[in-house]
């Protein structure tokens, strides 16, 4: 167990999200496992992977694999970025279906 100073110990904001939680942390994570998720869904909905995903972002794989078991907190930017990048694997899908 971490020591807490003497302005910890009657920081009663500090107590109550030690007993009670981060609403907006909690809210937070859920949303960012809600794009990992979502990816996935739509990556194995158009029969891509993580490396086609990785390659369109320019990004190591590794780094999507981490994206996508929920262990990046995700910007606004980035999620432009996915969704910028599922719209070309979309365009990459009809590509190959039409020739």
């Amino acid at each position: 167990m971490v020591k807490k100073n003497k302005m910890e110990e009657n920081d009663f904001v500090s107590i109550w999200l030690e007993e009670t939680g981060n609403p907006a942390i909690e809210k937070l994570a859920q949303l960012n496992l809600d794009v990992a998720n979502k990816t996935t869904e739509v990556l194995e909905e158009k029969g891509a992977t993580e490396n086609d995903l990785a390659s369109i972002l320019d990004i190591n794989p590794d780094e999507i694999k981490r994206w996508l078991i929920g262990r990046h907190v995700f910007s606004m930017k980035t999620i432009n970025e996915i969704v910028i990048a599922m719209g070309e694997i979309t365009k990459r899908e009809h590509k190959t279906d039409f020739q």
